[in-house]
């Protein structure tokens, strides 16, 4: 089944959503930082063939939905995702969430508890930049400040993402280049500008996501990827069974051998494989 393409007023902005029907549990997909909602296309499919009703969004600032001058902290993105979800009628979505998203599912759990009955948290969620060791504002906004892609030729963009991601296919490459407006003169640009993704880093600087996660009742499962510096990794699997020893009905997680940190673009079957068979147990409520 495809998608739909549908924007929702959501508040003050309008949200492009990607919209597959269905009669079963809603899931609402909640992309990364710089990324946009097509990225979710190959699990929503699998969601969606399994007879559930699949939004993904492009929050505020991506894609193809609205881009204020400003509003790009948890409390905006957050009013978004409650704003759509009642816009659509959405009774307790799970709510899934990759990297950024996913710290953005987990504040809006820790806002919106009653708006969703479970999460899925994609290498993401636990995302705490002021505790990486040795970690300053000032180092943090020089390193993770992203290229500027304004004017790269497209095919260039391509060689650089196949060059990272050498076994994807086409159609994975396709949702990737989602995140970059094509320009008639065979160049790229972000649908993200710089001054709001630094916004967002700013925002998770001052999130404390370790301790809204630790107060959270909500069903959660979290995949992890392979991706990242070995200390990074161990330091998510320890986060993971820490939470999965101290709430062992409400939480699971699950290393994805070998999958890139976008897991729900690199391994989608897997992912969506799992997140239904936690559907079908029960553990979702």
């Amino acid at each position: 089944m495809s998608a739909v393409e549908r924007r929702v007023r959501a508040g003050e902005i309008e949200i492009a959503t990607r919209q597959w029907d269905g009669d079963g549990r809603p899931f609402v997909l909640v992309h990364g930082l710089a990324s946009n909602a097509r990225t979710w296309d190959l699990v929503a499919t699998a969601l969606s063939e399994a007879g559930h009703r699949v939004i993904a969004v492009d929050q505020r600032g991506h894609g193809l939905s609205d881009k204020p001058e400003t509003g790009y902290g948890f409390d905006e993105v957050t009013a978004d995702l409650a704003s759509l979800i009642e816009a659509l009628g959405l009774e307790g979505p799970i709510v899934a969430g990759q990297s950024w998203g996913g710290n953005v599912a987990v504040d809006f759990a820790s806002r919106y508890p009653h708006l969703l009955s479970g999460m899925v948290l994609v290498d993401g969620g636990l995302i705490a930049l002021s505790q990486r060791p040795g970690a300053t504002w000032e180092k943090i906004s020089v390193d993770l400040k992203p290229p500027n892609l304004l004017g790269m030729p497209r095919e260039d963009l391509i060689a650089r993402i196949l060059a990272d991601q050498p076994g994807w296919n086409e159609e994975q490459l396709s949702l990737q280049m989602g995140n970059y407006e094509a320009l008639e003169d065979g160049t790229i640009r972000p649908w993200l500008r710089l001054e709001h993704h630094m916004e967002i880093l700013w925002a998770l600087w001052n999130q404390d996501a370790t301790t809204l996660v630790d107060q959270l009742k909500t069903p959660t499962l979290m995949a992890l990827a392979d991706s990242g510096p070995q200390e990074r990794r161990a330091m998510r699997v320890e986060q993971a069974e820490r939470l999965e020893a101290a709430r062992p009905q409400s939480v699971r997680w699950r290393r994805f051998e070998g999958a890139a940190h976008d897991i729900h673009v690199d391994q989608p079957d897997a992912l969506a494989a799992w997140m239904l068979s936690a559907v079908e147990d029960g553990f979702f409520g």
